[in-house]
């Protein structure tokens, strides 16, 4: 049976005095709206990409450091950013659909950015109520209880992750195809897009390992290409070498910054109850235009997205919208949206510094009673 507009207002969503709620009406408040259009998903990449790649070739037609370059430059990357988290979506679409739209995505951005489809799998991991947050979930770090050094070499890693990506598809890529342990260590440890190093990938199935080796095979044809024509043909390759480095940091350092507020990163490693996995997840609903450059393809609700993983990004803000409606004030839901970056990036700062300063106090504390302990013994 359908929901009205008016048949929400009057049936609001139970929640009690312990912050719960049922998904179940949740899911019935939105589940004419969990079916992805091709048409927008088609549209979205193809007219994103045209527009990417005009602006791309336009950087080198400017005078160097004008403004019409820099601008050039910026509508550029961010395109390729918004088709870069076109994978997110490519994860969470249900196996076998979408067949055409995955395969066009990898070879228009998934092969050329050196990130196919098949290094973003491990993100169903993040997923998994038992995994969140644990050492089995690779997308998590401790930041809050890590420090604010962990920030700084997170953005920073955004300058190296390019030269890794070359190195990982122009040199082991070959490597994995005579050596069988090379293989397996570049598969556990080199082919998935994760924030946590120590994370393991589980070795795959015959029948994705099929998959994968021609995904990576094209990137390394890709990479040999790019590396013939800087040798062969000359000066020309070089700018756009530079210009292509120069787009992958700015990507990899605007998707940092977003992935920073995408979480509160209360956990240390033990397992959360799924309440506290939504409430450890941000919304972002403010601010539409300016917001979704920053966390575009639906990744600005990503609270909303960890309750419902399979609801496609074009329906998400009618979503928001409903759930924002017909759940009380103060629900869980509610406590999940901020008002900007700068607020929730402050808030994790501060949280930081107030763990630190706790740690330094327990230290304190622990060499006090040491010493003193010591001082009794030698009285």
């Amino acid at each position: 049976m359908s929901h009205t507009p008016a048949d929400r207002k009057q049936a609001p969503l139970h929640c009690n005095k312990s912050d719960d709620f049922s998904m179940a009406e949740a899911r019935k408040t939105i589940g004419d709206l969990f079916k992805p259009n091709p048409w927008i998903y088609w549209t979205d990449l193809l007219l994103s990409f045209s527009v990417a790649i005009f602006c791309f070739r336009m950087v080198r037609q400017c005078e160097l450091f004008s403004w019409q370059q820099i601008a050039f430059f910026v509508v550029s990357s961010l395109l390729f950013y918004r088709l870069a988290m076109f994978i997110h979506e490519l994860v969470h679409l249900r196996t076998g659909t979408f067949t055409a739209f995955r395969v066009a995505w990898n070879l228009l951005v998934g092969i050329p950015f050196l990130m196919p489809s098949f290094v973003y799998y491990t993100h169903l991991d993040h997923h998994r109520r038992k995994h969140y947050g644990t050492d089995m979930d690779g997308e998590y770090l401790p930041i809050e209880y890590e420090g604010r050094w962990q920030i700084f070499a997170f953005v920073g890693a955004s300058f190296v992750v390019p030269f890794l990506a070359v190195f990982r598809f122009l040199i082991l890529t070959p490597l994995t195809w005579v050596s069988p342990a090379v293989r397996d260590w570049a598969f556990k440890h080199a082919s998935s897009m994760v924030i946590d190093p120590k994370y393991i990938r589980p070795l795959p199935t015959k029948q994705a390992m099929r998959l994968i080796r021609l995904q990576e095979g094209l990137c390394f044809l890709w990479c040999l290409g790019v590396l013939v024509g800087a040798v062969t043909v000359g000066g020309y390759p070089y700018p756009f070498l530079i210009q292509g480095y120069c787009t992958g940091v700015f990507i990899l350092t605007i998707n940092s910054l977003r992935t920073l507020v995408a979480h509160r990163w209360h956990n240390h490693e033990s397992e959360m109850t799924f309440l506290e996995q939504l409430l450890d997840s941000v919304n972002f609903p403010e601010n539409m235009w300016i917001t979704q450059l920053w966390a575009p393809i639906g990744t600005r609700f990503h609270a909303l997205h960890h309750m419902f993983p399979s609801l496609p990004y074009h329906q998400m803000p009618e979503a928001h919208r409903r759930l924002m409606e017909v759940l009380p004030e103060g629900s869980p839901y509610h406590q999940t949206n901020e008002s900007t970056f700068t607020h929730a990036f402050l808030d994790l700062w501060r949280r930081c510094g107030i763990r630190k300063a706790e740690r330094n106090a327990e230290a304190f504390e622990t060499q006090s009673a040491e010493s003193s302990q010591v001082g009794n013994e030698m009285a």
